[in-house]
Parts: C-alpha cells; sequence; structure tokens
C-alpha cells in the first residue's frame, strides 16, 4: 500500500496531478479544493494517498491531511458513494464542513456536492454522524510536508495548522472531560463553529456551552 507520495508536480490536470518520485512518475486523483492548494510544475508537494484497487484497475487518490483521507475512507464504505463522490464531497466541503454538516444533521450541504443526490447525503449523515466526534478530535491532523529526499514513504514533519480544526478538537475535548456526551459536544461545537468568525479555542467552548445550556 503506497501511504505517501512526495516529490515534484511534472503537470497538473483537471482533477489529478502527476508527482515524480526519483524518476518515477505516480498519477494521483486529489480534490478541486486539494488541487487548487498544490503548486505549480516543478515544485514540490507531498500527500498522503489511498490506493483503490480493482481487478482492472489501479488508481490513487491524495489528501492533504490525515483527517481528510480518513474522511475519505468513511465515505467509500457508504452504499453508493464511490471514490469519484467521495472525491466531490470533499472538494465540495472539506473535512471541517464535512464534520460540522454531519455532525449537524445538515444533508443539504452533503447534496450540494456534484452528483450526490438527496438520498446518498442523507445515508452519508445517517451513517457517519456516530463517527463525527472521533473524528474532529483528530484536529485537522499534520500536513504532510515534502521530504528533503523525495522518497515515497517515511514519517509526515508536523507544521503549525492554518485551519481551525485543532481549535475544534479541543473544544470538543474539553466538553467531554465536562461529563458531555460525545455526540451532545460534536453538535455544539459543530454549530459554534459555524456561528463564530474567529473560532479559537475559548470562544468555541463558552458558545458551545451556551448552546448546551438547558432552556428555560
Amino acid at each position: 500500500m503506497i501511504g505517501r507520495i512526495a516529490g515534484r508536480i511534472e503537470y497538473r490536470g483537471s482533477d489529478h496531478v502527476l508527482i515524480d518520485v526519483r524518476g518515477v512518475g505516480y498519477i494521483v486523483h486529489v480534490s478541486e479544493r486539494t488541487l487548487a492548494g498544490l503548486p505549480g510544475p516543478g515544485e514540490a508537494a507531498a500527500l498522503y494517498t489511498d490506493l483503490l484497487v480493482r481487478e482492472d484497475l489501479l488508481q490513487l487518490y491524495g489528501f492533504p491531511t490525515l483527517a481528510e483521507k480518513e474522511w475519505h475512507r468513511l465515505l467509500i464504505s457508504v452504499q453508493g458513494i464511490g471514490a469519484k463522490a467521495s472525491m466531490a464531497i470533499l472538494g465540495a466541503l472539506g473535512p471541517e464542513a464535512l464534520a460540522r454538516s454531519i455532525a449537524l444533521g445538515d444533508w443539504s450541504s452533503v447534496k450540494a456536492a456534484p452528483g450526490v443526490g438527496p438520498k446518498i447525503a442523507q445515508r452519508v449523515v445517517n451513517e457517519l454522524k456516530g463517527k463525527a466526534p472521533a473524528m474532529m478530535a483528530m484536529g485537522g491532523a499534520a500536513p504532510v510536508m515534502p521530504s528533503g529526499d523525495d522518497d515515497v514513504i517515511e514519517p509526515v514533519a508536523p507544521r503549525p495548522a492554518t485551519s481551525t480544526a485543532p481549535a475544534q478538537a479541543e473544544a470538543l475535548s474539553a466538553l467531554q472531560n465536562l461529563g458531555y456526551a460525545p455526540g451532545d459536544a460534536v453538535a455544539a461545537v459543530a454549530a459554534a463553529a459555524g456561528v463564530l468568525e474567529v473560532a479559537e479555542t475559548p470562544a468555541l467552548i463558552r458558545e458551545a456551552l451556551r448552546r448546551l445550556a438547558p432552556k428555560q
């Protein structure tokens, strides 16, 4: 199993990139969101990968973080969701918005992905809602970094995350430590993240606690 690709981008297609690793070119399929964040030809790049194996097909799919790769693996476990639909959903929402939508039962956001109908979107939310707490607890995970020697698989060096996922993970952990059920905590944090412009941990906790407070 190829778990990580690190090398130099030779070209960019509409839904994939060719990454040269020591003279071997790997075609890696990516979402629109991931493609937009990758550098141009000749630049170093690295992606976590998942290998799709069929009788007549081998395809690599690439992701900038472990959290996004794990969401992909969860999505394709849902009946009716193949790799193409998973990439469409991740491209439309990204892992954070996807986690928030599933936690809140907002299947209409999932349906906004190209090629995803309402029945499939509802199935995604219903089947994966129980997985949202664990996925949010992963935080952003470390984005994969290009290695100095362009090796294929080796430990990933962490770098500061640019998303709000770490703050959401910290807030979720704090609420669970206070005794809130994982499902209630993840829904409150997801809702809080959706309304706060600056989603820092203390603000997320305060807003989530406000939503968890008993209604008078």
